[in-house]
């Protein structure tokens, strides 16, 4: 945009103001290499330069909100015949209806997500995405959901309490909040049970991980628990024990100094949560617990 307005003033100057005006529409693709979005509904066109707060309208054109999020994680962002659906991309969806923006959703490789949103390929990261330990790393809005991590086992094993899982082989999601708890040096109660299982393995997403589970080949799976939930009332065969990993709270992360989009994503969905949008939206799915919903502008 700045470059066609330059050429355009040289014109101006050079034809002694012959010209009574200019303009530009500059606009393209924003990349999304190295996410799973390539060449699906998810990749959007995006008016370039607008990298800081979201893509720009020009000559009316809607805005684009472009969150990224893994598909792969009920109720929150997963695929349901051949769509994408979720809480948080509900709730997404309500913030662009308000605000006159076009959403574009955009599955990604949760491994790269800070380099998608450093790259601007993606607008926030907003998907059961755990702000503690966190804080420094994104401008974040305030917690909209409190969550916990537990332990998942085959109904048929004989796994009844965490201290069970003593020599066993847990799976935990990579580069997932379940992971950093279990590594979490100063938990010193959760890093001896973590020392104790026979294995903590990374996968890349819990789909993979509770196939495992199912199949035999893994004991349990170290994971948030609204997916637990989701997982469990869909297949019978999933346990959910008792105990706690860890309790977290959910923010939506947007690149740092990104603020101005931030302020306006979370005050609509301050005002989504007075009028009782969210809970409608909640209702939809089951394994989101109301109480658990912590939207307030009180913040």
């Amino acid at each position: 945009m700045k470059k066609g307005l330059a050429l355009c003033m040289t014109a101006v100057l050079a034809m002694g103001c012959l010209l009574t005006g200019c303009g530009s529409s500059d606009t393209g693709a924003k990349s999304t290499t190295g996410s799973a979005a390539a060449g699906t509904e998810a990749a959007g066109t995006e008016t370039a330069g607008t990298e800081a707060t979201g893509t720009q309208t020009t000559d009316g054109e809607k805005k684009t909100f472009t969150v990224g999020f893994d598909a792969s994680f009920p109720p929150y962002g997963y695929q349901e015949n051949g769509e994408y659906v979720g809480f948080d991309l509900d709730l997404a969806q309500e913030v662009c209806d308000r605000n006159g923006w076009e959403l574009v959703k955009t599955p990604i490789d949760w491994d790269a997500k800070n380099m998608e949103l450093n790259s601007g390929a993606i607008d926030c990261i907003w998907n059961g995405f755990t702000l503690n330990g966190r804080e420094d790393d994104y401008t974040w809005t305030p917690a909209y959901i409190n969550n916990t991590q537990v332990f998942a086992v085959n109904k048929n094993s004989s796994i009844t309490k965490a201290a069970d899982l003593a020599g066993k082989n847990v799976l935990v999601q990579a580069d997932s909040s379940a992971l950093a708890a279990l590594q979490d040096e100063e938990n010193t109660d959760i890093k001896a049970l973590a020392d104790s299982f026979g294995s903590l393995t990374q996968v890349p997403d819990y789909e993979s991980a509770l196939m495992e589970l199912e199949a035999g080949s893994a004991d349990a799976v170290a994971m948030d628990e609204g997916v637990a939930l989701t997982k469990q009332a869909q297949n019978d065969n999933i346990v959910i024990l008792d105990d706690v990993i860890s309790q977290e709270q959910y923010g939506i992360a947007f690149k740092k100094g990104n603020d101005e989009l931030r302020d306006q994503v979370w005050s609509t969905l301050v005002e989504m949560e007075k009028d009782g949008t969210v809970d409608k939206i909640a209702a939809k799915y089951p394994s989101i617990n109301t109480a658990n919903i912590c939207i307030s502008d009180n913040e």
